[in-house]
């Protein structure tokens, strides 16, 4: 609902900001009015980091203008936007594991006499912070580093609303919480806006939106494309075409066929890892996509995991071709075909300070090794190759890694196992922190390694994702495969209830 008899809180103006000659703002304006959810959408790459720290003064804008409560300001740096109402919650929490929940509430603005901290009334009024956001459970006394991510973000709130806050600004804060706590947030967040704080909440899940937003505004290659649209009278087939510029209708693409005489390349059998999952069975011939649905703890990463050697398992075996791989040896995996894409891409996955290059090229580098030196001429070749095959944008081989999208990250991955001649791949969460736009693309690339002849293992906590990208589906809870069956024999609403019922034995 608009809250049109709100104040209007912040009011950005044809914000503008270049790096290094590179135009990451070109055109973005941005009202938010006491007490609203203001939702972000863009793809990645689209200018919302770049906006969200000019809003919180780490960033200053080229050009434009930024009205709080009507008069122009200047935000300096961070504590000048605290100063003015406006925390941020970025994507990486900025908590200390190392301290308390108090002293983290309080960190940067302690409360002392004379030099001396009062703690009795820190933890007195981190008590009432966390009582207000609806979790008193909470001790302050706690170290941080003991609570889960939820609780985690929980506290990040709570260092936000011990200054006088107006609008708290929140970065994909969904991106490593289940639906549960998921929940939770959005309980918080309701708790916030009928207080009269506004939020402006950045997520790639269109449901999300849905469920918590009032109003949209879409930005594309640096430009707002619309302004304030109301959550309930705008579709998603059009903040689809706002965001990617074209009409989306089918956003998985089609299967193709699977050859009847196609082999078995993955044969898992009886595979177990003690405490965690047991009694796995399944096959995956070439060219077929095979999903595992479940709910977050279910054991579905830990079993990819264990297929690609990361960890030992304590039953049953993994064989690719026929031919058994020792269990606990990556090694023996990568050398047998098998390539895995974690679903921490960013911790376990790439070297972030590198050139896409040298990431790419990471399992092959015996390829590439001459009398004891690298081939840097020929490692670059191979990945401008897949560079061009994968469309990954900017198409620039030295680039670091950390300097692109979520959906181009992840194009790294598929062109690491790719150069490696790799013929099974075990994607965890191939599409998380990633946004539409680009979930297409990576979606349709899925489809064409699976047409390649690719055996393909998926794990994904959506599950329209896992019917949309799948041959079959398996199903699992507790560490159990509960059912298996054609992707077009089974819906949402059938995985669901078997998990349930699952999780409840």
């Amino acid at each position: 609902m608009i809250k049109v008899d709100h104040p209007v809180l912040l009011d950005a103006r044809g914000l503008r900001k270049s790096f290094a000659g590179v135009r990451a703002l070109k055109d973005v304006s941005l009202e938010v009015r006491a007490g609203e959810v203001h939702c972000i959408l863009g793809q990645n790459g689209a200018g919302k980091s770049t906006l969200i720290k000019t809003l919180a003064g780490v960033h200053q804008p080229d050009e434009g203008q930024i009205l709080w409560l009507g008069e122009p300001v200047e935000i300096a740096n961070p504590q000048a936007a605290i100063e003015l109402g406006i925390a941020t919650m970025y994507q990486e929490l900025d908590v200390v594991d190392g301290l308390t929940v108090a002293e983290n509430i309080f960190l940067g603005h302690e409360l002392a006499t004379g030099g001396f901290t009062r703690r009795r009334q820190a933890y007195r009024e981190a008590r009432q912070l966390m009582k207000r956001l609806g979790h008193a459970s909470i001790s302050p006394n706690t170290e941080v580093g003991s609570l889960s991510a939820a609780n985690k973000q929980i506290v990040s709130m709570a260092r936000a609303l011990s200054h006088d806050i107006k609008l708290i600004i929140m970065d994909e804060p969904s991106a490593v919480l289940d639906s549960e706590e998921v929940k939770n947030l959005f309980a918080v967040v309701r708790e916030l806006t009928n207080a009269g704080i506004a939020v402006i909440y950045i997520t790639h899940r269109l449901e999300e939106i849905r469920e918590i937003g009032d109003r949209i505004t879409v930005i594309k290659d640096g430009r707002s494309m619309a302004h304030g649209l109301p959550v309930g009278d705008t579709p998603t087939s059009e903040l689809i075409r706002l965001m990617t510029g074209r009409a989306v209708e089918n956003v998985f693409p089609p299967a193709t066929p699977i050859a009847e005489d196609a082999p078995v390349v993955l044969d898992i059998e009886r595979l177990g890892l003690a405490g965690i999952f047991s009694d796995v069975s399944f096959s995956v011939r070439a060219g077929e996509v095979v999903g595992l649905a479940g709910l977050v703890g279910s054991g579905r990463s830990e079993i990819l995991e264990t297929i690609y050697g990361a960890r030992k398992a304590t039953a049953g075996s993994v064989r690719v071709g026929g031919k058994a791989l020792r269990r606990g040896s990556v090694v023996s995996a990568v050398g047998a075909g098998i390539g895995l894409s974690p679903e921490e891409r960013k911790s376990q996955g790439l070297v972030l300070e590198q050139p896409i290059f040298v990431n790419v090229t990471l399992s092959s580098v015996s390829r590439f090794a001459k009398a004891g030196w690298l081939d840097e001429r020929a490692e670059r070749r191979a990945a401008r190759e897949q560079i061009a095959a994968l469309d990954l944008r900017p198409a620039d081989p030295d680039r670091e890694a950390i300097t692109l999208s979520g959906g181009n990250q992840q194009k790294i991955l598929l062109a690491r196992w790719l150069v490696h001649g790799t013929r099974v791949l075990l994607l965890d969460e191939p599409t998380r922190g990633v946004d539409v736009g680009a979930r297409t693309e990576i979606y349709a690339l899925i489809r064409q390694l699976a047409a390649a002849g690719n055996a393909i293992v998926i794990v994904s906590s959506e599950i329209e994702e896992v019917l949309g990208l799948s041959d079959t589906v398996l199903v699992v809870a507790d560490g159990r495969i509960l059912a298996e069956a054609p992707a077009t024999q089974i819906d949402e609403h059938g995985v669901l209830e078997l998990v349930m019922k699952g999780a409840a034995a």
